[in-house]
């Protein structure tokens, strides 16, 4: 599995409750740009619309050499899901406070580009202060572990 994009706000923005993977629709150039790495997730969302969902305001960058076959890099993107978890997540989506944010793009052994998609419920400003102090916490913990044993405690 070769990851291209993490959406590293997600974790610090949301709480993920549930995870799915889906297959992108995709044209040709954007395919080569996921290659190069050329993706950018940070304001990325996905929305149910007529069975379908679509992830929007994911911006893949136009391939260098594309000429006038270059796709526009702002569109929405169709993914692909079955139908009993399309049904599923509109339920959960149409519940106050959950949205459908999309975690990674990789390429899975067959080649296939894949996305991953949260579940996932805001966070408020006291939970995101929580989550750093825990993980300051865990830090120093960590650091004084490692220097009680460098001094043969």
């Amino acid at each position: 599995m070769k990851v291209v994009a993490t959406n590293k706000r997600a974790k610090h923005d949301f709480h993920i409750e549930e995870t799915y993977e889906a297959g992108i629709e995709l044209k040709g150039t954007e395919v080569k740009s996921l290659r190069e790495g050329m993706v950018d997730l940070k304001n990325a969302f996905c929305t149910v619309r007529n069975g379908e969902v679509y992830m929007l305001n994911c911006h893949i960058s136009p391939y260098r050499h594309g000429s006038y076959f270059n796709h526009d890099p702002e569109r929405p993107r169709r993914l692909l899901l079955h139908k009993r978890e399309i049904k599923r997540l509109q339920g959960k989506l149409s519940q106050q406070g959950y949205t459908l944010i999309p975690l990674k793009i990789y390429f899975n052994q067959r080649g296939f580009a894949k996305v991953e998609l949260g579940l996932a419920r805001g966070k408020r400003k006291i939970d995101k202060r929580e989550d750093t102090i825990k993980k300051e916490l865990e830090r120093k913990l960590r650091e004084y572990t490692k220097r009680s044993r460098n001094a043969g405690y």
